[in-house]
């Protein structure tokens, strides 16, 4: 199957959507590392300097991945995985003060909701996408 016509315009609106709001995620974590380096030292991460530029990158590249179509399987998994061990990490609404437990909770599903998109997406991709550049293992 092929996503092609409307699917395929509604494949890649979502596409560009999705992708570029992580791309410019992973932009911020370049343009505010100093002060998310401080919160993953907060939150005990290990090399929280690293894990920020790391963390950063996978976003550009998992994005843009995405919305070009080139490995798109690949971006959307590392996605998922990124998006996944930071939710548990970085937003543990269930261990932080009551007055902290909203936005965290909130960021948490946020990240949950996120990386099921990037599960879809990352089924999608195994598919034939009109509009992208098409190169991938699948």
């Amino acid at each position: 199957m092929a996503f092609t016509g409307t699917e395929g315009l509604l494949l890649l609106a979502g596409r560009i959507l999705f992708g570029i709001v992580l791309a410019f995620m992973g932009l911020n974590h370049f343009m505010q590392r100093e002060q998310m380096t401080g919160y993953a030292e907060y939150k005990g991460l290990p090399a929280p300097g690293f894990s920020v530029v790391a963390s950063g990158a996978v976003l550009i590249a998992g994005g843009l991945a995405v919305v070009a179509g080139v490995y798109p399987v690949v971006g959307a998994v590392a996605l998922a995985g990124f998006l996944l061990i930071s939710a548990v990490t970085m937003h543990d609404f269930w261990a932080v003060p009551e007055d902290d437990q909203q936005d965290e909770m909130t960021a948490f599903l946020k990240n949950l909701v996120m990386a099921g998109g990037a599960l879809v997406v990352a089924a999608a991709g195994t598919q034939s996408w009109a509009y992208s550049v098409g190169i991938g293992l699948f």
